[in-house]
This record gives C-alpha cells, structure tokens and sequence, in this order.
C-alpha cells in the first residue's frame, strides 16, 4: 500500500477521517491513532496515523522549546520506577480503602447540573418586566439552561459522550502511560534521586549563568563556589501572580534567573511557577506576561464564558479529564467548590487566546520534567498545607473504648491544631513532617501499606490534573475565618465602623482561627496504613483518613520558605518576593525563626523581617522558645500564637507611630531590598543566639561563619510608579479576579521599579557569597595539600636532614 494522506474533518467532537478512498466517522484519537465508531463497539487504527502523530508532537515541542532529547518515550517509566503487572491488585488491608463503587460518586456530581438547570429555567421571565429582569439577573443569565443542559448531557456517562471519551482515553496507555507504572511510598529523609540529579545538571549551567551574571570568565569559576540560589514568591491570588511575573521577568532580564536552583510557591505564585513550566509561558516571563494580558480581564466565573468552554471543543475535554477521572477513578472523592475554582481558573489561566491549541502537556506536573531533568530551568516547588486537628490524640481512655469524642475533648483537639506542609516538584509530592512522599505520576490513585492499589482491571488512574491542583494551591477562601479577615482587613479600613468590628474579630481570634467556612479539596492519602514505618510524631489521623484534605500554604505562612530549608536542598542565598497584603503586620519571614531552631537547621538569620520595635528582642525570643518542644506539632502551635502575639504588638507599635506623626523613614520601615545574613556558629551557652541585622556590608557575607543570606523584596509603593499602590488600589485585593492590560501594565511596572531599587544590592550580596564559598574551597585545599605533605614526610622523612 503506497503513501496515504489523512484528512480530518471535525463534525462537533465526531471527525470524518478520508484515507485514499476510503472514508470513515468516529471519534478519532490522535495519540493512538484510533478512531472508535460512534457505537462504541469498534476500534480502527489507521496505517500512517501514528506518523503523522509524531510529527505533530515533533512540530508542537518545537514551539515549546523541548529538545527531541528532552521528551521521554512515554512507554518507559522514570529511572528507578518499574512496570505494573496487569494482574496485580493490592489486597492487604483493604478494609480501611473505601468500596470501589464509583457511582454513588458520579450521580451526586451529574444531579447537580440537573438541580442547577432546573433552578433558572424554572423562573418565568415573561412575568417579569423587562427592566426588572434585567436588574435582578443579566440577560446572559437567560442562556444559562440550555449550557447546563448541554454540558449535562456531555457528562452523562452515555455511549458518545464526552465523559464517556474521557473516560476511555484514561484507559489508554499511550495517552496516559503512567497508569502501568508501579508506585510505592518512598520514605526517609534524604532527597529523591531524580531531584539529586536535576541537582548536578542544575550546577553545570548555574556555573555558566554566574559568570555571565557577575562579569566573570567562565572558565574561572570553580563548580564548588557556585551559591545554591533559590527564589520564592508570596501568595496573594491574581496580585502575587502578576507581581511576581513582574518580578521574576526582572530577573530573568538581569540574569539573576538563570542562576536560580529552584523557585518556590504558594497560592497565586504557585499559578505563575504552572504558567511559566507550560507551553502557555514557554519559560519566558515576558511571554507569561502578555499571556495574562490576554486572559484575564474576563472574571474567571462569568458564566458565559466558562460554560462556553466547558462546552465546545477542545477546550471542553481539555478542562474536565481531570474531573472525571477523580469521581470515576477515585469513588469517594468528594466534588466541592475547591474543584470548581480550579476547573474556573484553568479555564482563564491555561487556556491561551483564541481558545484552540491547548496543549495536553500542561495538565500534568510531571510531564515539567522535561523542562528541568537537564538542568536548564530551576525546579519549581508547588505547596499546600494540611490542617491536623488532633481529636485521637485528646481522647480519654474511656472515649478511645467508647467511640466517641465529648465537646471537650474536641475544644482541647481545636487548641492543639497545626498544620503540615506539602510540597509538589515535576518529581515527589513529599511531606517533610512524616518524611515520606510518591512519585509526582501517581498523585490521586490510592495506597495501602506503601503501595499503590490498582483498580479491578489491573491499572492505575491518571495522574491528577492540574486545574484540580491549582484550585487546591490558591484555595485561600478555604483559609479559616482568622485568615480570612486578615486578607481583607486592609480593604475595610476606610469603613467608619471598622474600629468596632476589628475589636469584635479580634476578641474571637483563638476561635476563628479553627474554623474554616469551606471544605478543603483531597487527595488519596498515600500514608495510609503506615503506622510502623513513618516517625512516631506523626499524627494518629495520618493512619486513618482514606484521603487527605489539603488547602492554600498561606494559612501557615504565605512565604514558601519552609521547603527551601529542607535538608540536602543547602541553599545558600533565598530571595523572596513579599506580594502579601498586610506585610508589616504579618511579618512572615519572622515566623520561619522557631522553624528553623526547631528543626535545627542552621545559618538561618534570626530577627529577619520587618522590626519589632521596641518589643524585638522579647518577641524573637518567644518565638524561639516557642521552638523548644517534643514534636513538630507542639512547636507549630506555640509558634502559631506566638506569632499572634507578635501581631497584636505590631498593630499598637504601627498605631502609635501613626499617631505620632513620626517620619515614612523610621527604624520600623524596611526598604525595597534588605538583606540579612544568619551564622552557622555552635552555641557555647543557653543565651539565645543575636538578632541578624540587615547587612551593610559585603564583608559580613563573607564572614567564614556567615550563613544563609536573604534577600527581601516587599512589594511596596514606588513613586516612580504613579497611580498604583497595593495597600489602597481596589483592585489588587486577594479577592479581585479581573485584571485589564492597563492595571496588568501597573502592577508589573512597580514589581520592576522595585526590582531596579536593588538590584545592584542583590548583584553584590551574590558575588559576596561566591567569594566567601570560594575562599572557603582554597582554604580547605591548602589545608588538605598540607595534610598530605605531613603525611609523606611522615612516612618518608625529611631528605635534606
């Protein structure tokens, strides 16, 4: 059979396939090359298809910037990851995983597209007048029945529908090859060995990028004296995300970037380390930028629009894998209001103008493994935080035989809550506080006993996509009502009767602070069944729940520090862009002091942050000794109301310098760039350790016992930038999610000036830390060349004697 052209006719999500003379209709699947008949009953695979494949993912990771090297053949899995048996099927304690019943799960979901049809088709306009119509609901909302009723029937399950399709390509090993590889919990301290090896890459072009960045020869520069440089941006929704693509573009343009190990995120920056690692941004912050320009002056729920791509292709199949995957694959899962905003979000954020040519490649985190495996992107670190109320714990003798828990028993769980970090590379999703993690492919399948349980027909569901992550990362109305009030406590200030009301919530904080108003999303718990394996400070919950609930990082600390200081990871200098609202108040940097004794992490730079006035001193040693206790979760609560404390005394310090008229350039005020440098000394008495001042000198990095260095970039006004100015312009609240070009324009414009403001600062405090490594490596070589020269004339003697 000689050559044969494919021709493709899209008829709604259908395809006419005409091959030489013959013609065909059915679904058609481009990876596979298939085109399954409309019955449902019959597979065909065109000769030549599979070329003609290659070829478009050949021309499409051209666009993208992906080397043919870069892309791993998708039938092979990760180095050090094995195949799944098709046979094999996890039995042992099988009785805490929840029944493999998966309809119970998908009705609830399908029924409420019926509930929300019928509750806007059953008003009846004509007896409404017009203007009234109008003034209560807008017009588009007279489309909405007949979008539900579609998008209804497209996730009904039937024979040809949508969800139908996605539910058979999640079956499809060529489309979704993870699903026959095998996954096992790892466990331990140490880094992954994928990460380690990104890591040697990573050094390999950092060395290049510092000597362009410090005007430097490239072959001068000695691998070892290389800084381990990492960048992290606040949360803080669609404000964080621009701003810190203002930020980053600032560095990338100044060569900053390409130095960088790894970058780091939480909420909103969490969006901007997805857009950058996708084909959308195509690792380039001026191309993220323009990309935003384009997509988000439309508000991520208008109806219309979002109801318009979950209805026509290809966006629709595009936005809603994901969300059958969960309920069909994942029977318990439960579909709340954190899936709809991620689902909303994708659809403004992944989706690129025009709404055609979406790239399958960006609905998987492990697929930005193409990006950094050879080192020439930094890692990105994705977080999210659980929320421990220890109930178990507290219980009584009598309550554990019994069952239940009384009221105070619950009240006392409440006041010893904490929250556990977890972090999201292309590699692991990795809890430091249990010391175990899986692989990045297999986020949403369940595990028993450290293994995966596969589903009845021997495979593995999909790795989870990532509208439904993105939703989690920025989940911050889930944030308990505490934080909830902080993030729009500046936005109320004006009100006349704002004094009463902040008395009020401030009175009910040690209550608010438990409660949280949403649900937050989940994820099969991977811990599951691992009692004898993980530390004993591990919390009882860990071993029970079937799925782990995790919610936005910011309600911890809206700064992604705490991933960055994970042993192995030795990172020398940390960057971070404070995009938060309020960020004199909450000061998050000073939060990380009791983390980092408690951890026993050493060089971090205690006191950095915005001054305690008067009451410094005492409050960063209440921090401190908020650290010294006997678990992990111990500590984070005595940190947490410490921090409170802190608050508090920030509020009645920043009031009476108000009040006293004092000068915008008191001690109390931080610049646009500051920088502190901790110690890596031993302690030689129980006296705490000196605050870290802001360093006013090169010399005091390169001290031999200088630690990790920070670099603060708050995002304040700058008068260079007229018309902004994140405390007081409306529409850089958390909440607001509508940005025009012009305020996008603004806000990347201050996030620059601010970056101009210290850039040089930033340019010297890394060649100061190249030095101090470099001076430290001769040292340590002279002193290992006068070791062996001891050594030889030890055992050789002295000739000339």
């Amino acid at each position: 059979m000689g050559p044969q052209i494919l021709f493709r006719v899209a008829q709604s999500r259908s395809t006419y396939v005409f091959l030489g003379t013959s013609l065909a209709y059915g679904l058609f699947i481009p990876r596979s090359g298939q085109l399954r008949s409309d019955d449902g009953h019959s597979d065909v695979r065109w000769p030549r298809t599979r070329a003609l494949v290659t070829e478009r993912n050949a021309q499409s990771d051209a666009r993208n910037g992906i080397s043919p090297i870069e892309r791993k053949d998708n039938d092979i899995p990760p180095p050090g990851y094995t195949k799944l048996s098709p046979t094999v099927k996890e039995e042992e304690g099988a009785a805490l995983l929840p029944k493999d019943d998966d309809s119970a799960a998908w009705a609830s979901f399908t029924n409420r597209f019926a509930t929300a049809k019928d509750s806007v088709s059953s008003i009846e306009w004509s007896s409404i007048g017009d203007s009234i119509t109008g003034f209560i609901l807008p017009d588009w909302a007279r489309e909405l029945p007949g979008y539900i009723t579609k998008l209804q029937r497209e996730m009904s399950m039937a024979p040809g529908s949508l969800a139908d399709e996605i539910w058979r390509e999640a079956h499809d090993v060529d489309i979704n090859p993870e699903i026959t590889w095998d996954a096992s919990v790892r466990v331990g301290k140490a880094l992954g060995r994928e990460e380690k090896a990104f890591r040697r890459k990573r050094k390999e072009y950092t060395t290049a990028a510092l000597a362009n960045y410090l005007g430097l020869k490239e072959g001068e520069v000695h691998p070892d004296d290389v800084p381990t440089i990492a960048m992290c941006g606040s949360g803080g929704g669609l404000r964080a995300l621009v701003a810190g693509a203002g930020s980053y573009l600032s560095a990338q343009e100044a060569g900053l970037f390409d130095c960088v190990t790894y970058t780091a995120g939480v909420s909103g920056s969490c969006w901007l380390q997805t857009l950058y690692n996708s084909s959308l941004g195509g690792r380039r912050h001026d191309k993220l930028v323009e990309h935003l320009k384009n997509r988000i002056g439309v508000h991520i729920a208008f109806p219309l629009t979002a109801l318009s791509l979950l209805n026509t292709a290809p966006t629709n199949k595009f936005l809603l894998s994901g969300f059958v995957e969960k309920l069909k694959g994942n029977p318990t899962a439960n579909f709340g209001l954190v899936d709809i905003y991620g689902l909303m979000l994708a659809a403004r954020l992944l989706v690129p103008r025009g709404e055609l040519g979406v790239e399958d490649r960006d609905l998987k985190i492990s697929n930005q493994r193409a990006y950094v495996d050879r080192g020439f992107n930094p890692m990105p670190i994705y977080t999210a935080v659980r929320h421990e109320i220890p109930i178990e714990e507290e219980k009584t003798e009598k309550e554990r035989i019994e069952g239940g828990a009384s009221e105070s028993t619950k009240e006392r769980a409440k006041q010893e809550a904490w929250f556990q970090w977890f972090e999201f590379t292309p590699y692991e999703l990795w809890c430091e506080e249990i010391e175990a993690g899986i692989p990045t492919w297999s986020i949403g399948r369940q595990f028993m006993n450290g293994r995966n349980v596969l589903r009845d027909d021997g495979l593995a569901i999909p790795e989870m996509r990532v509208p439904l992550m993105m939703g989690m990362w920025g989940s911050a109305f889930c944030a308990t009502l505490s934080h909830y009030y902080k993030e729009i406590r500046p936005v109320v200030k004006s009100l006349a009767i704002f004094g009463g009301v902040d008395e009020l919530i401030e009175e009910r904080n040690d209550d608010l602070i438990k409660v949280h108003p949403i649900e937050p999303s989940s994820i099969p718990n991977f811990a599951l069944g691992m009692r004898d394996r993980l530390p004993s400070t591990s919390p009882e919950s860990i071993f029970k729940s079937s799925h782990l609930q995790l919610m936005d990082a910011g309600m911890s600390n809206n700064l992604p520090i705490y991933p960055l200081l994970r042993p192995g990871r030795d990172v020398d200098i940390l960057i971070a862009f404070d995009a938060s609202a309020d960020i004199k108040t909450e000061n998050w940097l000073s939060v990380v002091d009791g983390y980092a004794r408690q951890r026993g992490i050493k060089g971090w730079p205690i006191g950095a942050g915005w001054p305690k006035a008067d009451a410094a001193e005492d409050a960063t040693v209440k921090d401190l000794d908020a650290a010294e206790a006997v678990s992990p979760q111990e500590a984070a609560v005595k940190i947490a109301d410490a921090r409170e404390e802190q608050r508090e005394t920030n509020n009645r310090t920043q009031q009476a310098v108000k009040n006293e008229k004092r000068p915008n350039s008191t001690d109390s005020d931080l610049g646009y760039c500051t920088v502190w440098v901790g110690t890596t000394e031993e302690r030689t008495s129980s006296e705490e350790p000196p605050h870290s001042k802001r360093v006013d000198s090169d010399f005091e990095l390169m001290a031999p016992n200088a630690g990790i260095a920070v670099i603060y970039f708050p995002f304040l006004p700058n008068a260079k930038v007229n018309g902004v100015d994140p405390n007081t312009s409306e529409f850089m609240s958390t909440w607001n999610f509508i940005y025009t070009p012009e305020e996008i324009d603004q806000v990347v414009s201050l996030a620059r000036a601010n970056f101009d403001e210290g850039k040089e600062q930033t340019r010297k405090t890394v060649r100061a830390v190249y030095e101090r490594k470099k001076a430290k490596r001769l040292a340590k070589e002279e002193a290992d060349r006068i070791q062996r020269w001891r050594r030889q004339l030890r055992d050789h003697g002295d000739h000339f004697r």
